[in-house]
């Protein structure tokens, strides 16, 4: 009956507890109410059933309702329609520079480490509605794949199209894909900026020192998560043979973690291993977790009092009972 409306002055539901001191007070005095004649026999006189004396119970039901409605009122019911409003405040600029050479085709991690790692980025864009995010993609080379944007549609296409295709020159140019984020993010305004750098590999490439580029990222309050990916010890590898087949041959997994854990402690960030699906996951997650953005949520309250239908009813059911009381039923109270 009271679903959705609140009370705001719950104390006066104590008086509830007058009532059925009203209903016993009644029933005690309920032989009083009338006079009475005593006689010896009813005999000689016309007995006839009135209906009108039993009706006058009714009055005190009356009586009873309109308090308890009055007392239902003092609590003052009302119901409460909330909406809100966020208003996201200076957000988190982010880009992830990806690793696409050829050890991406790895399967240590499924199918292999390239798709592995774009299913894991992918969920973590959704999880970043409030910030910008950039791509950049390198292996021998590096370039922007996607500008910082807030269209996180372009960003999730441009994510899913990344293949090893657009490889311009093979090789794992570490430096290079952080200079290129950094200068990306050099100019941004936001509340924070941050870069993902996964590799699979060694610096080979490039013409860009990665611990250059890294000091240059924390001049510019550029925080650098790291993130190697990769099995400890051999990993499953696709190969050419000599007439054109594919076979599968277990390869040695080298990563310079000393680098990527320099790389992340000049720059404030964190070193990440990632040797399966789940730990990769496990890794973007809380790196999500790391870099909140503020969100101010407003809520607007709409209060919309109930009690006067109840004030309205009650008085309506009082003036029944003092009606009734010097009308139909004066003559019994």
């Amino acid at each position: 009956m009271f679903g959705g409306i609140e009370f705001l002055n719950k104390e006066f539901f104590w008086l509830f507890l007058l009532l059925p001191l009203i209903i016993l007070w009644y029933v005690l005095k309920i032989n009083k109410q009338t006079a009475e004649l005593k006689i010896s026999s009813l005999k000689g006189f016309q007995v006839t059933q009135s209906w009108l004396p039993k009706l006058r119970h009714g009055l005190i039901v009356l009586r009873v309702v309109a308090l308890a409605l009055l007392i239902t009122a003092l609590a003052r019911p009302q119901t409460v329609d909330v909406s809100s409003r966020t208003k996201t405040t200076r957000g988190i600029d982010i880009v992830m520079a990806m690793d696409i050479s050829g050890s991406m085709r790895a399967e240590d991690l499924k199918p292999n480490r390239l798709e592995a790692l774009k299913r894991v980025a992918a969920a973590f864009v959704k999880d970043r509605p409030n910030d910008r995010i950039g791509l950049v993609e390198y292996a021998g080379e590096g370039y922007t794949r996607t500008p910082i944007t807030s269209d996180k549609g372009i960003v999730l296409r441009s994510l899913n199209e990344i293949d090893f295709s657009t490889v311009l020159e093979d090789g794992t140019a570490i430096g290079t894909g952080l200079g290129i984020a950094v200068n990306r993010l050099k100019d941004s305004e936001a509340k924070g900026k941050v870069i993902i750098l996964l590799t699979d590999g060694v610096n080979n490439s490039g013409f860009i020192d990665p611990k250059t580029a890294s000091e240059l990222a924390a001049e510019y309050d550029i925080k650098v998560y790291t993130i190697g990916l990769g099995t400890n010890g051999m990993a499953m590898f696709p190969a050419m043979t000599r007439n054109g087949d594919i076979q599968r041959i277990r390869v040695q997994v080298e990563i310079d973690e000393a680098l990527l854990k320099e790389i992340a402690l000049v720059t404030g960030g964190k070193y990440f291993r990632a040797t399966d699906n789940n730990k990769l996951a496990e890794i973007y997650d809380e790196i999500n977790k790391l870099e909140k953005t503020d969100v101010e949520e407003f809520k607007y309250y709409n209060y919309e009092e109930m009690y006067r239908p109840l004030v309205l009813l009650a008085g309506f059911l009082l003036i029944l009972e003092l009606l009734g009381r010097f009308t139909l039923f004066r003559s019994f109270v």
